[in-house]
């Protein structure tokens, strides 16, 4: 059949050292569906200094463009992790968008019209290592006060697996945390079992975490009586902790990548999380 250059919507450009998954193809469609071709670019897919509010008071849009618009953009995260987090905050107003939040969604298209190229980069030659990151951005969402969950996985130093979810309750910090350490430890579990089928056992996984409470909580039975508050289908990382399938590792925040998918930033910092994560230009 010749070599792979085409899988699922996902182009494969395989090199000596390593592959390139990228979507600029899709990426070409939708600016030219939208009229972005001429559109001027921006460094970052989401403003830092202005976050997204209901705004009651703003001009409607067109409800069917702008849910088009993010239906196109969120089958786009499946190869661009870089636009996840921008993309799951403008999905929250698809009921009754405003003008400013047509604007954010410009302001993403305006981004790839910068990066079209912009792919995820598997080298050939790295260790073959199990690890996750995860974070969670206390209390950001302007609407409700919740906190968004994030998480990604890595073999080695490819990524495999990236999460960004608003959490269904409001949290305190400690709590926040919890929650996403709790649902990057489901995604890895599931990950280790999928791996045992090719020959791969991942025991004693690092999952790096920058919130000391939630390491202190999950290894500490003394500090279990401080989380009853926290719904029980989040403890299972104690039991998973104790089994050994995984461990959690404290790691400095400016280190801690994951802040990519849960947090706005300015062009260097955003920069620097991009390359952290393995995205480059082929």
């Amino acid at each position: 059949m010749g070599e792979l250059t085409f899988f699922l919507g996902l182009q494969v450009q395989q090199k000596k050292d390593g592959i390139f998954i990228s979507q600029d193809k899709y990426v070409d469609e939708i600016l030219k569906k939208f009229g972005f071709i001429e559109a001027k670019t921006v460094s970052t897919p989401i403003e830092n200094q202005k976050p997204l509010l209901k705004d009651e008071d703003g001009e409607e849009v067109n409800v069917h463009m702008y849910r088009s618009m993010i239906g196109s953009l969120m089958y786009l995260t499946s190869s661009r992790p870089d636009i996840m987090f921008a993309v799951c905050a403008c999905a929250r107003y698809q009921v009754n968008p405003k003008v400013s939040h047509l604007y954010a969604i410009k302001r993403i298209f305006r981004y790839l019209k910068g990066q079209p190229k912009l792919a995820i980069w598997y080298l050939k030659d790295s260790s073959f290592d199990l690890v996750a990151y995860t974070d969670s951005d206390y209390a950001r969402a302007s609407l409700d006060r919740k906190s968004t969950t994030g998480g990604c996985q890595f073999l080695g130093c490819r990524l495999i697996s990236w999460q960004c979810k608003k959490q269904t309750v409001v949290a305190n910090s400690t709590k926040s945390e919890y929650v996403a350490a709790s649902s990057c430890c489901g995604q890895v579990l599931w990950i280790q079992n999928q791996l045992l089928d090719y020959g791969y056992n991942f025991m004693h996984t690092k999952i790096f975490i920058d919130n000391n409470s939630t390491i202190c909580i999950i290894k500490n039975p003394v500090f279990h009586s401080k989380t009853k508050h926290i719904e029980i289908r989040h403890h299972f990382i104690r039991d998973c902790n104790e089994k050994k399938l995984i461990q959690m590792v404290k790691i400095h925040t400016d280190k801690n990548i994951t802040d990519l998918l849960t947090k706005a930033f300015d062009v260097s910092r955003f920069q620097y999380l991009i390359a952290s994560i393995g995205m480059l230009n082929f």
